[in-house]
């Protein structure tokens, strides 16, 4: 069932299968999970095209029964893209596909799971290159957890782990010798992968370094869609200026003939940022998480309430960039402020001083701000991942 005319076999190139045969039905998705979108495209896709773009020529990809239209729409407009119908096991779908590549006879064939996706070109070179000395090879990983033996749901004896090792797809193979060592192999047809039916021939495979990104997907969790590197949130606040109040903004007592008058301390500087924060994180606003109603936080001072931003940050995966602050008023004058103010912002959000910047500006005596009846201030905050 060809997707598309493939070009002529380069002397370099090597075969692949892709197997993609499974039901998938842990992964929790409509479909079957070789086929579900991962990153912006169908799983089995991503392994298909990095095995392409390293030279593979075909690739054949074992599908369930009935999974022609789900495959060719999963894989349309790649060309050198054989499908072919999969086995009962992964064994019987593996044996399907190297029949279907033992006309062209090609010098080498990878076997990969199309349940990992993420497959690095540089992993694909070290196991070709293995099989200039080995008629196979896989990607392993060390095991870095402790291992003990099961005895029923108690512990057995420890494992010995420095002898264990985690075995990747793709694996490897020169052509002839994983052909005959599948035709002739005398094991169930479900037990085991292809590097164990080649060991079982008397073949060695030899062991290359895997990757992490090699990950299986499994469970409907691995289909999560990964935390953004950087999240960007905005914050806005005003208030009024009054007699008898004290004049906090960035966290630092400023003299001033007026201060702001709010339920709490009142820094529009830090309610600004706070606000910024939580914008971020999608967690609403400081009204949200602090309401004016509850008397806990009457006269409270706004520290706390960066504080509890930040760490509702740090909850979620996030920490602080940076800050950029521009407070809004006639006066006081914010410029032999600034610096305090930078210093005490960059300790409540865990950050060096640089990446805080505190600006001020007027409004040419416009507005409530122009006529110094209250004061305003803008925070923009980026957020990147832990």
């Amino acid at each position: 069932m060809p997707l598309a005319p493939a070009p002529p076999p380069a002397a370099s190139s090597f075969a692949a299968i892709v197997v993609a045969a499974g039901e998938g039905l842990r992964a929790g998705q409509p479909v079957p999970k070789q086929f579900a979108h991962w990153r912006g495209k169908p799983v089995v896709r991503h392994s298909v095209e990095a095995l392409l773009a390293a030279g593979a020529d075909p690739v054949a990809v074992a599908i369930p029964e009935g999974a022609d239209e789900l495959a060719a729409q999963a894989l349309r407009g790649l060309a050198g893209v054989l499908l072919i119908p999969g086995g009962e096991t992964r064994q019987r779908s593996v044996a399907r596909g190297l029949e279907a590549l033992a006309a062209d006879g090609p010098a080498r064939v990878l076997i990969h799971d199309a349940a990992r996706p993420d497959l690095p070109a540089a992993v694909i070179a070290r196991l070709l290159d293995a099989l200039d000395e080995s008629p196979g090879a896989i990607p392993v990983l060390p095991v870095v957890d402790s291992m003990v033996h099961a005895e029923g749901e108690v512990m057995g004896d420890a494992g010995a782990r420095d002898m264990l090792r985690r075995v990747q797809t793709p694996q490897a193979f020169r052509f002839p010798a994983i052909l005959a060592a599948h035709r002739a192999w005398p094991g169930e047809p479900s037990a085991g992968d292809d590097a164990q039916v080649l060991h079982v021939a008397g073949g060695q495979v030899a062991l290359v370094e895997g990757d992490t990104r090699l990950a299986k997907l499994t469970y409907a969790e691995d289909f999560a869609t990964p935390l953004p590197q950087m999240r960007v949130g905005m914050g806005y606040d005003v208030h009024r200026l009054a007699a008898g109040e004290e004049l906090w903004l960035g966290g630092v007592p400023i003299p001033h003939d007026k201060g702001l008058a709010g339920h709490s301390d009142a820094d529009v500087a830090l309610h600004a940022l706070v606000d910024a924060i939580l914008g971020a994180l999608g967690e609403g606003d400081i009204g949200t998480h602090f309401p004016p109603s509850d008397a806990r936080w009457k006269g409270a001072a706004s520290s706390v309430f960066v504080q509890h931003a930040v760490a509702l940050a740090w909850t979620a995966g996030y920490t602080i960039a940076n800050a950029d602050l521009t407070i809004v008023c006639e006066a006081p004058r914010i410029g032999p402020h600034r610096e305090a103010m930078r210093a005490r912002i960059a300790d409540l959000l865990g950050v060096a001083t640089g990446a805080v910047s505190v600006k001020a500006t007027t409004t040419e005596g416009l507005g409530f701000a122009g006529r110094g009846e209250g004061i305003a201030a803008q925070a923009l905050v980026t957020l990147q991942r832990v």
